[in-house]
């Protein structure tokens, strides 16, 4: 039976897709696997875990090089919540464009008028305030380009907006989905200079935090509105505060509010809405649990963060699989197949896969393995973790 812990409440109908010898719990205890949406995770506090999923993109929340050196597998849901971020980048661009913050405040005010005359003229003679800018025709920066900015690029150009998009980490499997008519800019300076609008959607890490402070705001057309729906800290807020002070930029709309945004007239906060819609609650857990399951009972890696992608299942004469995680460094292929071949084990298929600073290896046998072997194996130099999976035969 695996154990598996819940730290933030899990759509069921990603939890139903969990067989009956599992037990999960949302208890503190020895999990296998751990669940979770936006809690802090220390993995060192779980010493029993294999895998960890996040059910959402971002793994700011969990402690991914800790994991690693425990050889626990960090997985998250890329495009699963991209449709829902995507719809609210649109639609919060939509609500600044049109001022309807503002608007919506004066028609509250109108409830203490008379009678629908008065109602009447005042909102004729008042609604001239709020004259917005329709977004056909202006340009969009897009920077960054995984699943929610093709997404939002794409989108721009149904609205007849002028796209270009920047990503400093591209992958050519999201560039396949991209519009052609789509520019693709090779520096963040080139799209600064020429957006009217710019919505960020790149993960937070040491290369993306600040990517967009006072030096590079700088660069921008005066009046520019800048959106986040990506991550706090991809933006420096204080350089954008000094931007709004100085009219450089028009409106910041951003899904993370914070103390000296919060008293700015022309910022507008949504609280980390971004994923929140029930379609994507549901698509990240159905994709978590699948991954989790996939590792624990096969150790197969789709979507992680920390380990290589290696999708290799048992064949049906397979009676164990060893799952070897070590250090990327030389020889340590021979040091395994070493052992096994003075154990005097056929190899059924060994499947070898790195990042650059892990190697995962899956060994299958067509037998038992011998007492003493997963010891053995995990003895050798630079092995962090060893795990042995059986399988019945048919």
């Amino acid at each position: 039976m695996y154990r598996i812990q819940t730290l933030n409440n899990i759509s069921q109908q990603g939890l139903k897709l969990l067989p009956s010898t599992y037990s999960v719990s949302s208890e503190a205890g020895t999990p296998d696997a751990i669940l979770v949406r936006s809690a802090l995770v220390d993995t060192d506090a779980y010493p029993t875990m294999q895998c960890i999923a996040r059910a959402g993109a971002g793994v700011n929340n969990i402690t991914v090089e800790k994991a690693t050196e425990k050889g626990v597998c960090v997985f998250n849901t890329p495009g699963a919540n991209a449709n829902a971020v995507a719809e609210l980048v649109f639609i919060m661009l939509g609500v600044s464009a049109r001022r309807i913050p503002q608007s919506l405040e004066f028609t509250r005010d109108l409830a203490a008028e008379a009678d629908d005359k008065a109602i009447g003229e005042k909102v004729e003679k008042g609604k001239s305030k709020y004259a917005g800018y329709e977004l056909m025709g202006k340009t969009l920066a897009v920077i960054g380009l995984g699943k929610i900015g093709v997404l939002v690029a794409n989108a721009g150009v149904d609205r007849g907006m002028n796209v270009i998009g920047f990503d400093p980490f591209p992958m050519v499997a999201n560039i396949h989905y991209l519009s052609g008519k789509v520019e693709l800019a090779h520096k963040l300076e080139d799209v600064l200079r020429v957006a009217d609008v710019i919505s960020v959607h790149v993960p937070l890490s040491d290369q993306t935090r600040n990517l967009i402070g006072a030096k590079q705001l700088e660069l921008a057309k005066p009046g520019v509105v800048l959106l986040n729906y990506a991550r706090k800290g991809i933006y420096d807020d204080t350089g954008v505060l000094q931007a709004l002070t100085a009219g450089k930029v028009g409106a910041y709309i951003t899904d993370f509010p914070s103390k000296a945004l919060l008293g700015n007239e022309k910022v507008i906060c949504t609280p980390h809405l971004g994923a929140s819609t029930a379609e994507s609650e549901e698509n990240c857990a159905v994709m978590a649990v699948k991954q989790v399951r996939n590792y624990l009972e096969y150790g197969v890696v789709a979507n992680s963060v920390n380990f290589p992608a290696i999708e290799a299942f048992p064949q049906a004469s397979t009676r164990t699989r060893l799952v070897v995680i070590n250090r990327d460094v030389p020889q340590m292929i021979a040091g395994i197949t070493q052992v096994l071949g003075k154990a005097g084990l056929n190899i059924q298929s060994f499947t070898n896969e790195s990042n650059g600073k892990i190697g995962y290896n899956i060994i299958d046998l067509d037998q038992e393995l011998p007492p003493g072997l997963e010891k053995e194996l995990s003895t050798i130099e630079n092995v962090i973790r060893v795990r042995v999976l059986r399988f019945p035969a048919n």
